[in-house]
């Protein structure tokens, strides 16, 4: 399902800040060389993290979920100048791209890549965050959430990425093991009278969620 208007989604980036030239050949690399290059943030979305986190100005940022580097890149431009971003990737082979990149950033000193399961590094890293990113495994979404939430500070901000799961939320009939997952999220998140949410219909759809 189309979720975006491709014509749209063009103009979208033609009126959008450019992506740096670092930030672009992680997309350009990415595009070219994985199988799952549909998982990148993209242009349009990364614009939109990183006026988030320039509004915000956090001193913490968890992301859960590195893939090749490019959301953390764009987050990590609103860190304060002692602040600090924590990225977990499970694969080696895209935790391995993203550090590539990560070494070239002027936020270098700022990123910090943990390998392995973000169920167990999260717990050890003992930090309050500002802003958290959730775009890991989608039947986790749940278990991330409730695994962050109660370090993530009062007005906090918890992101989730591909809430409308290519539109198979959308469906009368949800089948789709990872649909299912992300529609019990996003009503797990509706109930919790602990925030307050709102849905942006962005790429693949974002979930803003603020702690109360």
């Amino acid at each position: 399902m189309e979720l975006v208007n491709a014509l749209a989604e063009k103009y979208a980036q033609m009126v959008s800040s450019p992506e740096d030239s670092l930030i672009r050949k992680v997309s350009e690399e990415t595009m070219e060389n994985h199988t799952h290059a549909h998982m990148l943030s993209g242009h349009v979305q990364g614009a939109f993290l990183t006026t988030l986190s320039k509004l915000l100005q956090p001193q913490r940022i968890l992301e859960v979920g590195t893939f090749t580097g490019y959301s953390a890149l764009c987050l990590a431009k609103g860190l304060t100048k002692e602040g600090v971003l924590h990225t977990i990737e499970l694969r080696e082979e895209d935790a391995a791209v993203a550090n590539k990149y990560f070494q070239q950033s002027p936020d270098k000193e700022k990123i910090i890549l943990h390998i392995g399961n973000a169920m167990e590094i999260i717990p050890s890293l003992q930090e309050s965050w500002d802003i958290v990113f959730i775009d890991a495994d989608k039947l986790g979404y749940i278990d991330y959430y409730e695994l962050v939430f109660p370090y993530l500070k009062h007005n906090g901000l918890i992101i989730a990425d591909n809430v409308l799961f290519h539109g198979q939320v959308l469906e009368e009939n949800i089948t789709g093991k990872n649909a299912v997952a992300i529609h019990a999220f996003n009503q797990h998140v509706k109930k919790d009278t602990r925030v307050d949410q709102t849905l942006l219909t962005l790429r693949d759809g974002l979930l803003l969620i603020r702690k109360l």
